[in-house]
């Protein structure tokens, strides 16, 4: 046998290189179209009974009653698979609302009964399967309270920019009926955090804009029935609407609907062992900065923990919650007997205010009542706990109210009893000099009680005493006789007629604030970065006083265009004189009235001097990042997962079949069109390099005769008779006159 030749071999190696992406396409597209597709259409219950695709039912009656007689005569042949198959097509196709659904959406949920028969009944006569096999449903959502929209009305229902949470259901479906239950604790749980809708199948129009589409542009519900969707607030469009793909239960629907639709932040729980935690050794200076968390006095009582007063070593819980939150925010403690997770309206409250309040979850136990109730007076759950200023107690409500409840007593407490004087709160404060008085814009004179310094353990307890100087000056009653009291009334007076606030500042955020006001030697003591163990609060009054004179130049002043450089510079002040005092006097809460109210009445009574200056501008302070949405590792997963949904979308395709021959055929077109034109180019080449040869070989022998010519001292004649030769001779003819 004679062997192949190595060129013919290399020949058909490199024709099968060139042609490889083809054949791959071309066996891609035969494998699709014989094995994949036809396991994504499997036989129809019309293909059962023997009737067209989307006959009638009366069509569907004949063929069931043609078959049974033919059983009925020969019930030896019949199997049981095939009779439940046949009954279960006969049930599914004579319903008008499950038909509906197979032939409109290719709805069939329950398939999984014809498995189950057929184990149960494989040994078994087929006349012992009991009939009916399916169950009929009958469930209208309207008779329980629940709202149903349709396409007719869908335009209008959309006015307001809350956002929606609409189910998708069948009115024959046992999966919607049973997750009735469910739906209403959603529709609970949402109730005025979201408007929520049903829809039922028989809407088409309404239905397929809100259902997920294959890529034939078909409906498909990928999870069942019944089908949620959301649109977000402030949006109404199919463009921004959201489905959800998770497990259908209350606690997974309104997670999703909080974290992915309203994105809300989440509302942790913590336990006893969780919300603090035991610490060792550590320097005085640690130990100030540990103790100067809220609360930690009462929850240190609590677990029985002692301070040493050397500092040198201690031995003391920290509240993990209370110190991540920061000191001008009022804490929230949920008690919880369940331990489900917060719900939206909970949620909403923790994003609205942000500002204000931190909320947490503690999971109530009985063995920890106890600990609880030494703590923060807590008796049983559920309750909530609001935690304000250093050294309060705690207010507690006790019993589970509704959200209007829960957000009035938020809306009672979100402010601390002592307020912090800082870049947001200054002007509604009054401790400004470029605003006016709380008391109102006509009022000339008013004052400010400010606390400044570090966070500290010493600036915890100045807090906690001037919050007693606020009760009591709040509570100072000027009808009673043992009241007037001269030391106090001034103090009183002025605080309740808001022309006297009290406050407190951080003077290590608001450092440049805080020199502006402590102007002494010890300032490093209370204002800007901690150089030292040694903190000392200070407490200042400012008194702000607005001439009306000075007040009209400054006006006039302002609108007249341009001013000059020096007129820029002088006039650039706040409009408002202010006048400071630092109190030297003992922490006692008598001793800080009876000065309060003396500065009152000298600012009041007294021509004191009208000095402006330029205040330094208060910091904003650093917040609490407030984390929401989903998080990127999950918003990852999801979106695999929704492209592996569409690669078997499109591998379920009958399109794709025909596209990829088609393919197949193009690529091999293009390898065989590139490979002709490169076998024709060398042919081309060979050719007129040869007729350029040959041309070049005539022109050199021409060039070499020339050569060869000059060489010889010799010209070419210019034709063949120019020149005679020398034998020559002269040939007459006989004809010649020449005779």
């Amino acid at each position: 046998m004679a062997k192949e030749s190595p060129s013919l071999s290399s020949s058909m190696s490199s024709v099968l290189r060139a042609y490889a992406a083809p054949i791959f396409i071309f066996v891609l597209a035969m494998f699709f179209q014989l094995f994949l597709l036809p396991r994504s259409f499997p036989t129809s219950h019309y293909d059962v009974l023997g009737v067209k695709t989307y006959g009638s039912v009366d069509d569907v009656r004949e063929a069931y009653e043609a078959i049974a007689s033919k059983w009925n005569s020969d019930s030896g042949d019949a199997r049981p698979a095939d009779f439940i198959k046949i009954q279960y097509a006969y049930e599914l196709l004579t319903n008008p609302v499950w038909k509906r659904d197979y032939d409109l959406y290719a709805i069939d949920e329950s398939l999984h009964i014809t498995e189950e028969l057929e184990k149960q009944y494989a040994m078994e006569d087929f006349a012992k399967i009991k009939t009916p096999l399916l169950e009929a449903v009958s469930y209208d959502p309207e008779h329980e309270g629940f709202m149903a929209i349709t396409s007719q009305d869908f335009a209008s229902k959309f006015q307001d920019s809350k956002p929606w949470l609409i189910q998708l259901y069948s009115s024959g479906s046992n999966s919607s009926a049973q997750f009735s239950m469910a739906w209403r604790r959603i529709v609970d749980l949402l109730d005025g955090v979201a408007n929520h809708a049903m829809v039922e199948l028989g809407d088409v129009r309404l239905v397929t804009y809100l259902a997920e589409k294959k890529t034939t542009g078909q409906v498909l519900f990928r999870n069942g029935l019944p089908s949620i969707v959301a649109f977000p607030p402030q949006c109404k469009t199919a463009d921004c609407l959201i489905r959800f793909e998770g497990e259908l239960s209350t606690d997974a629907v309104t997670d999703w609907f909080a974290t992915t639709v309203l994105e809300l932040p989440r509302v942790f729980y913590h336990t006893k062992e969780t919300l603090s935690m035991v610490l060792g050794r550590g320097s005085r200076s640690k130990t100030n900065h540990i103790r100067n968390f809220h609360g930690c006095t009462l929850i240190c009582k609590a677990a029985g923990r002692i301070v040493s007063k050397s500092y040198r070593f201690f031995h003391v819980m920290v509240p993990k919650f209370l110190a991540k939150v920061p000191p001008n925010k009022v804490r929230v403690i949920l008690f919880s007997q369940t331990g489900e997770r917060a719900t939206p309206s909970v949620r909403q409250a923790a994003k609205d205010y942000w500002n204000f309040a931190s909320l947490t979850y503690v999971l109530w136990r009985e063995e920890d009542a106890s600990f609880w109730w030494n703590a923060l007076e807590v008796e049983s759950a559920p309750a909530m706990v609001i935690m304000k200023d250093p050294g309060l107690k705690p207010v507690v409500y006790h019993g589970s109210g509704n959200r209007t409840w829960f957000l009035d007593i938020l809306e009672q407490n979100k402010q601390l009893q002592l307020p912090q004087l800082s870049s947001t709160t200054s002007m509604e404060l009054g401790c400004d000099a470029r605003g006016y008085s709380r008391a109102g814009f006509e009022t000339a004179t008013w004052y400010c009680a400010v606390l400044v310094g570090r966070q500290s353990t010493e600036l915890n307890k100045m807090r906690e005493t001037m919050c007693r100087v606020q009760d009591a000056l709040s509570n100072h009653d000027e009808s009673d006789e043992a009241s007037k009291d001269p030391s106090v009334a001034p103090a009183a007076s002025a605080h309740k007629n808001k022309r006297l606030t009290l406050a407190w500042l951080d003077g290590e955020v608001q450092s440049k604030y805080c020199f502006f006001y402590v102007q002494s030697e010890t300032s490093y003591d209370t204002c800007g970065t901690r150089k030292s163990p040694i903190d000392v609060p200070r407490i200042l009054i400012i008194r702000y006083h607005r001439n009306a004179t000075e007040s009209a130049n400054v006006e006039k002043k302002s609108s007249n265009w341009p001013k000059t450089v020096w007129e820029s510079e002088a006039d650039d002040v706040d409009p408002a004189a202010q006048l400071v005092v630092s109190y030297d006097g003992p922490a006692e809460t008598p001793e800080i009235i009876k000065w309060l109210s003396k500065m009152v009445e000298d600012g009041d009574s007294k021509n004191l001097p009208f000095y402006r200056a330029k205040t330094p501008e208060l910091v904003p302070e650093s917040t609490e990042p407030m984390r929401s949405g989903v998080p990127k590792s999950v918003k990852a997963t999801q979106a695999l997962l929704r492209l592996w949904n569409r690669i078997k979308d499109y591998l379920a395709d009958p399109r794709m079949g025909p596209t990829l021959l088609l393919g197949a055929l193009l690529s091999a077109g293009s390898v065989w069109l590139t490979r002709s034109r490169a076998i024709q180019q060398p042919v081309q080449t060979t050719q007129q390099s040869s007729t350029n040869q040959s041309d070049n070989n005539t022109e050199e022998e021409k060039k070499k005769e020339r050569k060869r010519r000059n060489a010889k001292g010799e010209e070419a004649p210019a034709s063949i008779t120019d020149n005679e030769p020398k034998d020559a001779v002269q040939i007459l003819s006989s004809g010649s006159d020449s005779d």
